[in-house]
């Protein structure tokens, strides 16, 4: 007869009641903290901020003190932030805007773009700034319980219980871009034609969408700050991954399109060198005709020319972290960017496949499309939710016949990582690999461990033959 399942004691019942009663008030707190944060932080200014910590100071010092100048700096501080208060609903603005974003940006570089303005009103508005504000990067609540830091498990008890560096981590980690300010403006005068420059950085790849525009106007003293939100039709910048510069290097397979070896690349059309003439056919593209030998005879005519053949090389991504290994996870991106921009893609063609809910199998290079179509692809792949190896394989063996060799890019090393490389190996794919890790699990053959610690020096550090 099988036996009961064990019933959980009631002390680690309550434990579990407590923390998770913990962490949603602390979560609680902590986005409302927030949020009041990010209110004062526009409207108030350092002048300001000094000026409370005057008043508070000096009326301290004032309680059972007669010392008359502790009153009258008391007084001047107050009077200069009612003063402050006064004049602020008087800065009044009608602005409109439309934002020039350029098509990509790269992320940790920090990127300039212009917003031109439209000043409605029929004074000049004067001494403001224009401030870009990224989308709310606070955690929802099943997020920040069921998310774990970094090396929390190494946090003392309390820590653990608040979560407090959790939360930051979090918040760190969703923040799309730093920065978004502009320059003090002295003036703008009435009417359209009024441009200001804005800069930001952006911290992640992706898709950042830009939604929120705001103007502050400072007080007549310049303690507050008024913000006002300026209407603006939303736009989209495309955070394109980090690039490495990397060494000089040879792709697997390489060598098989030297001069005298077998192009088994798939076609890329006649570009090469004029080797004759012969009648037109149907279906002969109108750019090869040779007009005057068809104006001399009368009869069409078009250009022969020697076929060319470009190589092949297929950018295999791993979209298959272990739980944990998300940093890992977005250096993978970033290194597969990096070849995607050396590689020489006016000489060769670059399958880049991954799995991500499905197969994605996206071609660029001589003839198709240009890097950046790759790039674009790779600034919004996500992680994969179950590893699937088998149907990575099985993608990568369809496309063997048009492939000179094979790159694959892991996010840390398993033997069901080992196991792909040698399915592909065996079924005569020359494959290279680069393996993102945190240490070096020791040497495998045409396999190179890159420290996500040591990335940049450990990728100029390659062998030129991968």
């Amino acid at each position: 007869m099988p036996s009961a399942p064990p019933t959980p004691s009631p002390a680690r019942t309550t434990g579990k009641v407590w923390r998770f009663l913990t962490r949603d008030l602390a979560y609680r707190f902590y986005r409302h903290g927030m949020g009041m944060n990010h209110y004062l932080k526009r409207r108030l200014g350092p002048p300001a901020i000094g000026l409370m910590i005057v008043i508070v100071i000096t009326a301290g010092a004032a309680m059972g003190n007669a010392d008359q100048a502790v009153f009258q700096v008391f007084s001047l501080a107050c009077s200069l932030v009612g003063v402050a208060l006064f004049s602020l609903p008087f800065r009044r603005v009608k602005l409109e805007a439309v934002r020039d974003v350029p098509a990509h940006a790269t992320a940790g570089q920090r990127l300039t773009y212009h917003v031109t303005l439209h000043n409605r009103r029929k004074k000049p508005l004067r001494r403001f700034q224009l401030m870009e504000t990224p989308p709310d990067p606070r955690p929802g609540l099943q997020q920040f319980l069921d998310s774990r830091e970094p090396g929390e498990e190494q946090r003392n008890i309390f820590d653990r219980s608040l979560a407090w560096y959790r939360w930051n981590w979090l918040c760190e980690t969703r923040l799309l871009f730093e920065g978004g300010k502009s320059a003090p403006v002295d003036r703008l005068k009435p009417g359209p034609g009024g441009s200001v420059a804005l800069t930001l950085t952006p911290r992640r790849r992706g898709l950042i969408r830009m939604n929120d525009l705001r103007v502050l106007l400072p007080d007549s003293l310049g303690i507050f700050r008024r913000c006002v939100k300026v209407p603006a039709p939303p736009a989209m910048l495309a955070v394109l991954p980090r690039r490495y510069p990397l060494p000089r290097f040879e792709l697997p397979g390489s060598a098989r399109f030297q001069p005298g070896g077998e192009a088994t690349a798939r076609h890329s059309g006649s570009t090469g060198e004029f080797t004759g003439l012969r009648d037109y056919e149907p279906g002969d593209p109108l750019r090869l005709i040779h007009w005057p030998t068809w104006a001399r005879t009368g009869k069409p005519v078009v250009k022969e020319l020697e076929d060319t053949f470009f190589p092949r090389h297929g950018l295999i991504l791993d979209t298959f972290p272990a739980a944990g290994d998300d940093d890992l996870f977005e250096d993978a991106v970033s290194v597969a960017a990096s070849f995607i921009v050396a590689v020489d893609a006016s000489e060769s063609l670059i399958d880049l496949m991954f799995i991500a809910g499905h197969e994605r199998v996206v071609t660029a290079g001589q003839g198709i499309a240009r890097a950046e179509t790759l790039l674009e692809v790779l600034a919004g792949v996500e992680s994969a939710e179950h590893e699937d190896y088998d149907s990575l394989a099985k993608l990568v063996m369809r496309h063997a016949e048009d492939l000179a060799g094979c790159l694959c890019v892991f996010a840390s090393w398993s033997p069901s990582r080992a196991k792909l490389l040698q399915r592909l190996q065996r079924a005569g794919i020359e494959t290279a690999a680069l393996v993102i890790c945190r240490e070096s699990p020791g040497a495998v053959p045409r396999t190179h461990f890159i420290r996500s610690s040591e990335l940049a020096g450990d990728l100029m550090k390659l062998p030129r033959r991968l």
